[in-house]
């Protein structure tokens, strides 16, 4: 097992498969300008852990220089229960502290109730918000897609 890593352009192939494979992706996200944009903005990353030359578990990051994000926090189904999520979440919290962020946020869709024990257990907590958006991009049809 490899120590957590930036990845690069070249491990778009790999991260969006296991992206695909557990669930993440969306028709509304392309998630190749999803990876493009993090792996190339200064703000943002996506970090990954391999087993040997496979990528077995990612997370995007990215910060507006107060808060922290993760998305994407995605670990290859016959890899999960084995601490995998647990070491990217925190290596996510020291790349969020090294770039000067003082709090991490993520957003879990509604019905993925056993994430948030997985969630609960690093000692994140619901903070009693809610989460607004408006998509900016081309409209899909009627009410314009989602987030």
């Amino acid at each position: 097992m490899t120590p957590v890593e930036a990845l690069g352009h070249g491990d778009a192939g790999a991260a969006i498969a296991l992206w695909h494979a557990t669930g993440l992706t969306r028709p509304w996200n392309v998630p190749e300008t999803d990876f493009a944009r993090a792996v190339d903005g200064a703000t943002s990353a996506v970090l990954g852990i391999r087993d040997g030359d496979a990528l077995v578990a990612t997370a995007m990051v990215g910060h507006d220089g107060h808060r922290g994000w993760v998305y994407y926090l995605a670990v290859d189904p016959a890899r999960q229960r084995q601490g995998l999520g647990a070491a990217l979440m925190r290596a996510a919290e020291a790349w969020i502290v090294a770039a000067g962020g003082v709090k991490l946020q993520l957003m879990v869709r509604a019905g993925n109730d056993g994430v948030l024990d997985f969630y609960r257990a690093l000692g994140y907590d619901d903070q009693g918000v809610t989460v607004l958006g408006r998509r900016l991009d081309p409209p899909l049809g009627p009410g314009g897609g989602q987030a």
